[in-house]
C-alpha cells in the first residue's frame, strides 16, 4: 500500500489491556510497511514479560518479525516516565521515517499516548510567585481570557475549569515563552487513531482467560525470579496489577485464592479506567475511529487501509 499521498503520518492502535492490540499493530505493519513503537508504561522493563503482556509472538507475521521499539528498555526497579518516552518516542518515529517505513504507535496507557498526541510540553515549571500574586484574586473567566491571548487555540479545556488550573496554565505558557529552549522538538504528528474494544462481558471474560494463561505460562516464577535476583517486594509492588498481587501473595501476604481474585478484580477495573480515559481524549478533541474487536484480522485491516487512504 503507497501511503505517500497519506494525509497521516502515525497510526495508532489504542485499546483496554486483553483487546488484541499488539497483534492488530504487527498485521498492519506488515501490509502497509510499518514498524510498531510500543506505548506501554511497564513493557519497557526487561525480565518482566509475561506480567506486563509482552506477547512476543504477536509480533511475528506469517513467519516474519516485525520490526519494534521501546520495549525492553530499562532494568527493573528503575522508574520510567512519560517525560522520557515522549523523548524516546520522537527518537524513534524519526528513525523509522527517514527508513522509508510507516510508525504504528501502540498502546494502552493513556498519558503516554497523549504526550505525542497532543504534543504535551513535559517540561518542570518552578512555581512563579509573583505572576500567581498579579493573577491572585481575577475571575475564572479573567483568567480565561488571559490564556486565549496567550493561546488564541486553547483546545485543553481543562486548563480553564478552576481558576488555579487557569493560573497554572498561565504560568506554564509564560515559562515556556520565556525559555524556549526547553519545548520539546516533537514532530509535527497527524495521526489516524484506532480503537479497539469489545463489549463489557467479553472484555471480562478475555482478561480472566488471559490472566488464567498467564499464570500457567509461569507468571509466578517470573516474579519470584525477580525477587531473586534482589529487587525488594516494595519495588515490585510500585509497578501494580500482576507484580503487586503475586508478590504479595509469595510474600505469604495472600493465599493464591485471595491473590487470583483480588487481582483479577484489579484488571477488571483498571481496563474500566483505559475506557474513561479514552473518552476523555475524545472529549479533549482527538478522534478515535473504534472497531469491532470480534472482527476477523483481514477485515479490521481492510477497515484501516480504508481510513488510511481517504
Amino acid at each position: 500500500m503507497n501511503l505517500e499521498k497519506s494525509k497521516y503520518n502515525l497510526v495508532t492502535i489504542l485499546g483496554p489491556t486483553a483487546t488484541g492490540k499488539t497483534g492488530l499493530a504487527a498485521h498492519l505493519a506488515a501490509e502497509i510497511e510499518g514498524e510498531v513503537i510500543s506505548a506501554d508504561s511497564r513493557q519497557v522493563y526487561r525480565g518482566m514479560d509475561i506480567g506486563t503482556g509482552k506477547d512476543y509472538v504477536d509480533y511475528f507475521v506469517d513467519g516474519v518479525e516485525i520490526p519494534s521499539y521501546l520495549v525492553d528498555i530499562e532494568d527493573p526497579g528503575n522508574h520510567y516516565n512519560v517525560y522520557r518516552f515522549q523523548e524516546d518516542f520522537i527518537e524513534v518515529f524519526n528513525t523509522i521515517r527517514s527508513k522509508g517505513k510507516f510508525p504504528v504507535l501502540c498502546g494502552g496507557s493513556g498519558l503516554y499516548l497523549e504526550a505525542v498526541l497532543k504534543d504535551y510540553k513535559l517540561i518542570h515549571v518552578p512555581p512563579n510567585k509573583e505572576l500567581r500574586k498579579k493573577l491572585e484574586g481575577k475571575t475564572l473567566q479573567e483568567l480565561t481570557e488571559i490564556l486565549q491571548q496567550m493561546k488564541p487555540n486553547l483546545h485543553n479545556k481543562t486548563d480553564v475549569e478552576t481558576d488555579r488550573r487557569a493560573i497554572r496554565a498561565i504560568e506554564i505558557e509564560m515559562y515556556s515563552r520565556e525559555n524556549p529552549d526547553l519545548e520539546t522538538s516533537m514532530p509535527k504528528i497527524n495521526s489516524l487513531n484506532i480503537g479497539v474494544k469489545f463489549d463489557r462481558e467479553t472484555r471480562r471474560s478475555r482478561i480472566t482467560k488471559r490472566l488464567k494463561q498467564r499464570l500457567e505460562q509461569g507468571m509466578l516464577d517470573e516474579v519470584q525470579k525477580l525477587l531473586d535476583l534482589g529487587l525488594t517486594p516494595e519495588q515490585l509492588i510500585y509497578y501494580g496489577l500482576e507484580y503487586k498481587y503475586l508478590t504479595l501473595h509469595l510474600i505469604g501476604e495472600l493465599s493464591y485464592e485471595e491473590m487470583f481474585r483480588q487481582l483479577e478484580i484489579a484488571i477488571h477495573q483498571f481496563a474500566k479506567r483505559q475506557m474513561t480515559w479514552f473518552r476523555g481524549m475524545e472529549k479533549r478533541g482527538t478522534k478515535i475511529y473504534w472497531v469491532d474487536g470480534h472482527l476477523p484480522m483481514p477485515q479490521k485491516i481492510e477497515k484501516i487501509q480504508q481510513l488510511l487512504s481517504e
